[in-house]
């Protein structure tokens, strides 16, 4: 591949950040040569988040570690802007299925209206990880499920101790 250049933000609510997750972020590092791993601080689609914008930032600082050009941070305002004042060209994330693109499409396009100089890049889920949401990995947890192959050691361990056995 090419020379890489640029900053770009992987946006997300993270929680928990999945196998799937890293899985995207990790192929974007190879790509481009610095990631910004945003994670918004009060996600818009959900009521209430298992963990706090500051834990799951450190949840993911924790698990891409081994990767040198990726960084989190927290933000709180529009993507766009959050992107903007980062200086990147590029928002990735992961597309699993038609519904994603449905949504993705739609938020694309706003997107590209608040700042048509920030382009929306999507990248395919592995197909290990084509059924993984953060969503399901919760439920999955809350009611007992073993989630120690779709997230990280330190996620699982995380839930474990804030759920409890149940």
């Amino acid at each position: 591949m090419a020379a890489r250049d640029g900053v770009v933000v992987c946006p997300g609510s993270y929680d928990p950040v999945t196998n799937g997750h890293l899985d995207i972020i990790t192929r974007t590092s190879h790509v481009f040569e610095r990631v910004v791993v945003g994670v918004v601080n009060n996600p818009l689609r959900k009521e209430k988040t298992l963990f706090s914008a500051e834990e799951r930032k450190a949840l993911i600082d924790e698990a891409t570690v081994d990767l040198g050009n990726v960084e989190t941070q927290i933000f709180s305002n529009l993507l766009v802007e959050f992107a903007r004042e980062l200086g990147a060209k590029a928002i990735v994330k992961g597309l699993r299925a038609i519904s994603d693109f449905e949504y993705e499409f739609e938020m694309a396009q706003l997107n590209r209206k608040l700042d048509p100089e920030i382009e929306s890049i999507y990248m395919i889920a592995s197909p290990e990880y084509s059924f993984l949401s953060s969503t399901g990995v919760r439920e999955m947890a809350t009611f007992g499920g073993d989630v120690s192959d779709l997230v990280p050691t330190p996620v699982a361990a995380a839930m474990t101790k804030r759920l409890g056995d149940r």
